[in-house]
């Protein structure tokens, strides 16, 4: 809650949560349940709460392995707020990006093999139209916390020219504070995207 204020406070357009990888099905079945009650309660929770106030939810990941119930409410978080503007709130939830990209790269092999497409014409931007995070702009910004300096699975195609500020902090104790800390060190970085540095003066 305290992160997706902070979010619509500074005027951010998208954010991405990772809050449940597809790596955590390996944890112990008790905290599997806690994770899975967690994503229950704060649809019934906080989904009118995020409506009123304009966030459009996406929840990118696999369906599989996931409840009904769950599926029902995913379902109606995406349907209800899919025409606000206010922020994006992209949930990762039961996602893996190797996965991701998998199901895009069989998705493309069908239709080459329907004869819909030719091997050529796969491009980056076929591709991309193929991810989860379709319709989404590239992160320009990947925080990760609890000190660790991995990507862990995360948005490994849409992160190739994402800017990385890592931690010390976790994720409970994230706050306003440590996102400006982190968008500060962002705005301190030259983005040349391959190119030549903007900051070069002749």
């Amino acid at each position: 809650r305290r992160t997706v204020r902070a979010a619509m406070e500074l005027k951010i357009d998208y954010l991405t949560l990772y809050s449940f990888s597809s790596e955590n099905w390996s944890r112990p079945a008790e905290e599997i349940d806690d994770l899975m009650g967690l994503m229950k309660r704060f649809i019934r929770r906080d989904l009118a709460e995020l409506n009123k106030h304009g966030v459009r939810i996406i929840v990118i990941g696999e369906r599989d392995n996931l409840d009904q119930d769950l599926l029902a409410l995913i379902d109606d978080a995406v349907n209800l707020t899919q025409d606000n503007t206010a922020l994006t709130l992209i949930i990762a939830f039961n996602y893996g990006s190797r996965a991701e990209i998998a199901r895009a790269a069989q998705s493309l092999a069908r239709r080459v093999a329907a004869c819909e497409l030719l091997p050529e014409q796969i491009t980056q931007d076929t591709i991309g139209a193929e991810l989860d995070t379709a319709g989404v702009p590239d992160p320009d910004l990947l925080i990760r916390t609890s000190g660790e300096l991995r990507l862990s699975n995360f948005l490994l195609w849409q992160a190739a020219y994402t800017e990385f500020v890592f931690l010390d902090a976790h994720w409970p104790a994230f706050d306003r504070s440590l996102l400006e800390v982190a968008i500060n060190e962002y705005r301190s970085r030259d983005r040349r995207f391959g190119g030549l540095s903007k900051r070069t003066t002749a």
